[in-house]
């Protein structure tokens, strides 16, 4: 009996760092991405809130905590990572529904998130500072 021989010629070990991706694809893993940032510094939130909230010396040690200026840049880092990760499950979610799923859709939809990502990151900015 003769051993079985594949005559697929696709390589076996992937050099993934030559692979050129989509945009959909940079859009998926940075929505991943901005999830996973999101849950680490929920904790943060949390815990700033329930001082701010516990009593007026809480709120003001916070508030001047969030003065300083590696605050803000966290607090902006947040917000940005924020409304990036809900744009892009807007999108999924519009996907879902049966708009967009060919390539050139998700290629649009992918383009109109980052768009509008950069524009509340540019937003956040002046508000925060």
């Amino acid at each position: 009996m003769k051993p079985m021989v594949s005559k697929d010629k696709r390589p076996v070990n992937l050099d993934i760092g030559s692979m050129q991706l989509p945009i959909t694809a940079y859009v998926s893993i940075t929505h991943r991405l901005s999830g996973v940032f999101l849950f680490l510094v929920s904790g943060l939130m949390v815990w700033a809130l329930d001082t701010s909230l516990r009593s007026e010396e809480g709120f003001n040690s916070v508030s001047a905590t969030l003065a300083m200026p590696v605050s803000k840049a966290i607090l902006w880092l947040i917000a940005s990572a924020l409304s990036y990760h809900a744009l892009s499950g807007v999108k999924h979610i519009i996907m879902d529904f049966g708009i967009g799923e060919t390539m050139q859709g998700g290629v649009t939809g992918a383009r109109i998130v980052i768009v509008l990502a950069i524009a509340l990151a540019v937003f956040w900015g002046v508000v925060i500072w």
